[in-house]
């Protein structure tokens, strides 16, 4: 077993299926299978879902299948979703565990009154820096190796807002600069900043992680603190 740094270059360990369901289980969302052979779980008041879609491979962001598929609805009986948020194989876990336990706190899904700085803020007191020329949209990991960045959406993100050009936000991993992506994750326009910020601050988080097998890809950009 590996503890490592920092937690944005870790990879999911080939547990990622596993961990957030287990997460979700605890927080006493029910799951079924699909035909489409994903897994569909949906929270107690059937506010939210979270569906593992890695099996369907609905499409890619940077690159990579999306894994996870997050949404939210105002009622139990709505048809559209609010909004949506997508991650791809390779996110940390543990980054996804806490959002959805910031998701399991909330009474509304669409509620959020705080704006984009309380993202940014988030991971400044982290220590991640602002970029010099989209300092109110854009942050970057101290070795430039993971980006957080206010961007208008790729085409098969979902929104409930049928605006052209929404902008909403879009975070991944790049180990080395022009390399593939470790991962990505993309929340649509509608998704309240709060909830972004509780999943960067986890992202952020310096505390090490625990890992079995570590990603190529990050190569000497992740730290192994100690092994046990």
């Amino acid at each position: 077993m590996y503890w490592v740094a920092p937690r944005h270059l870790a990879g999911d360990d080939g547990a990622l299926a596993e961990q957030v369901g287990d997460t979700l289980a605890g927080l006493g969302w029910r799951m079924w299978p699909t035909a489409r052979h994903t897994l569909l779980y949906v929270s107690p008041y059937e506010l939210f879902g979270a569906e593992w879609v890695l099996a369907a491979y609905p499409f890619e962001l940077g690159g990579l299948p999306v894994a996870w598929q997050l949404s939210a609805r105002t009622h139990a009986d709505s048809v559209m979703a609010e909004w949506n948020a997508y991650f791809t194989a390779g996110v940390p876990y543990e980054a996804l565990v806490d959002l959805l336990v910031a998701i399991g706190t909330r009474e509304a899904p669409d509620v959020g009154f705080e704006g984009p700085e309380t993202v940014l803020k988030a991971l400044t007191v982290l220590g991640w820096i602002r970029d010099v020329d989209r300092p109110r949209t854009t942050v970057t990991d101290p070795g430039f190796s993971a980006s957080v960045s206010l961007e208008v959406l790729p085409s098969l993100v979902q929104d409930a807002d049928p605006r052209p050009d929404l902008v909403g936000w879009q975070v991944w991993a790049e180990p080395v600069l022009g390399a593939p992506y470790l991962w990505c994750a993309s929340f649509s326009a509608s998704v309240p900043h709060d909830l972004v910020a509780a999943f960067v601050s986890s992202l952020a988080s310096p505390v090490p992680v625990s890992r079995r097998t570590l990603p190529e890809c990050a190569g000497g950009r992740l730290r192994v603190v100690r092994r046990s």
